[in-house]
C-alpha cells in the first residue's frame, strides 16, 4: 500500500513527524524512509533496541511483559510504539519486534513479527506470520507492512 515515499507525503501534508522504534529490523525502517530526500523534515528519529535491556533503557518497556510475554510479543511492540512516541514528542511512532531468523519455536515461529503503532489517539499492535523465508525476506517484508501500516495510520 504504502512505500516510503509516499508515506512521507502523506504524513508531511498533515504536518505530522514520525519515529521508529526497530528490533529484528535493525534500522531498516528507518532507512528505507531516509533513502528519500528531503525526509528530515518528516522522520524525527529512530531507535535500534536490538536487546531487552536497550528496549527497557530506550523505550521504557516493562521487564513484566517481557517477562510474561517475550520480547517477540504484541505487547512489548505496543510498549515500544507508546515508548518511541513518548521519548520523542512525534505525531506517530512504528515499532517491529520478530523473529527473522533462522530459528524460533512452536509458539514462536520464524517469521513471527509483531508491530505496533503509537499517535496520541492511542497504540494499535498487529502480528504477520511471514514464515520462514529467511531471514533477509522476512526483514523486508517488515519493512513493507510497516511502511503499510504507517500509510494507514496517517490517512485515516
Amino acid at each position: 500500500m504504502g512505500d516510503a515515499a509516499q508515506v512521507l507525503a502523506a504524513a508531511r501534508a498533515r504536518g505530522w513527524r514520525i519515529a521508529v522504534a526497530e528490533s529484528c529490523t535493525g534500522g531498516l525502517i528507518g532507512a528505507a524512509l531516509t533513502e528519500v530526500a528531503g525526509s528530515s523534515d518528516v522522520l524525527d528519529r529512530g531507535f535500534i533496541t536490538y536487546s531487552n535491556q536497550a528496549k527497557m533503557d530506550l523505550l521504557g518497556v516493562s521487564a513484566s511483559a517481557l517477562a510474561a510475554h517475550g520480547a517477540v510479543s504484541e505487547q512489548v511492540a505496543q510498549e515500544m510504539a507508546t515508548g518511541a512516541l513518548a521519548a520523542s514528542k512525534v505525531d506517530i511512532a512504528v515499532s517491529v519486534t520478530g523473529i527473522a531468523g533462522p530459528g524460533g519455536s512452536e509458539h514462536k515461529p520464524e517469521g513471527m513479527v509483531c508491530f505496533g503503532i503509537a499517535t496520541p489517539k492511542g497504540t494499535q499492535t498487529d502480528t504477520q506470520l511471514f514464515g520462514p523465508l529467511g531471514r533477509d525476506a522476512v526483514r523486508r517484508a517488515a519493512v513493507d507492512h510497516a511502511l503499510d501500516l504507517l500509510m494507514r495510520a496517517i490517512v485515516s
